[in-house]
């Protein structure tokens, strides 16, 4: 089992559900670059190894998912370059979880504010407790979001909306959230990750290759070098060519629940 400084790592071996916990309640989950790379890590880990089918990303304590970056790291940051490779290492591990074929999913118990948000919305979907708070409130430091929060904020709830948000620093509540389309769900905070494990556990019941494939086929209308279309094609063909394919139509022509490999 992966161990980390600033990060909870558990699988339910049973469900195939690793759980990663940012794990700096007195921070309030800020995240640092040590944080940053242990997620990183822990993706990869998660991606490697078989055993995992699924992952839930959420917040220690019950006030903060992130609060959002260490802001006296990035105050110690002298120049230009050095400030953009932080920006670039961030959007790399984004990055990882928006394109992992495993589903993610953000059980969101409190604040998510600036790389806080920014991680949220990396994530496939968002499931957001009644007290959860969203904003970017870069511009009040000065800054911008660095981690692709100008990027996944006009993806999610349009351009409009998201200028809005990122030049006002504004938040939002959870449920002006669900509103907007920034999240999937919102629940009571004691029913937060029971919700986030059922609905990725029926998310597990599909056909693991579908699932990635779906994951990649979305991702790819945002790709400027990719041609959607081609890319749904081209996966609904590798689709037909596996056996989850021949599984889930005999499956259903028997009438009874299929039983995917993943391949």
């Amino acid at each position: 089992m992966a161990s980390f400084d600033n990060l909870l790592y558990d699988l339910d071996a049973a469900s195939g559900i690793l759980t990663i916990t940012l794990n700096r309640p007195a921070k309030l989950n800020a995240l640092n670059a040590a944080t940053i790379m242990e997620i990183g890590q822990a993706m990869q880990a998660a991606l490697d190894d078989a055993a995992v089918r699924g992952i839930i990303l959420t917040g220690s304590g019950e006030k903060a998912f992130v609060a959002g970056a260490d802001i006296a790291e990035l105050a110690a940051i002298e120049t230009e370059p050095l400030a953009r490779r932080a920006s670039e290492q961030g959007q790399e591990v984004f990055c990882m979880i928006e394109e992992s074929p495993k589903p993610v999913i953000a059980a969101v118990n409190g604040f998510a504010l600036g790389g806080g948000c920014e991680l949220a919305m990396a994530c496939h979907l968002r499931i957001a407790a009644e007290n959860a708070r969203f904003g970017q409130p870069e511009v009040n430091l000065g800054l911008i979001p660095g981690y692709g929060g100008t990027q996944r904020l006009a993806q999610l709830i349009g351009k409009g909306k998201a200028l809005e948000l990122l030049l006002t620093a504004d938040m939002v509540k959870a449920d002006e959230a669900l509103r907007l389309g920034l999240v999937n769900h919102v629940v009571p905070a004691a029913e937060l990750l029971s919700f986030t494990r059922d609905l990725l556990s029926r998310i597990l019941t599909k056909a693991p290759l579908a699932v990635g494939l779906v994951i990649d086929s979305v991702n790819a209308l945002y790709a400027d070098e990719r041609h959607g279309y081609q890319v749904e094609a081209n996966a609904f063909g590798q689709c037909f060519a596996s056996n989850d394919f021949k599984e889930g139509t005999q499956a259903f022509l028997e009438k009874r629940p299929a039983a995917f490999k993943g391949h």
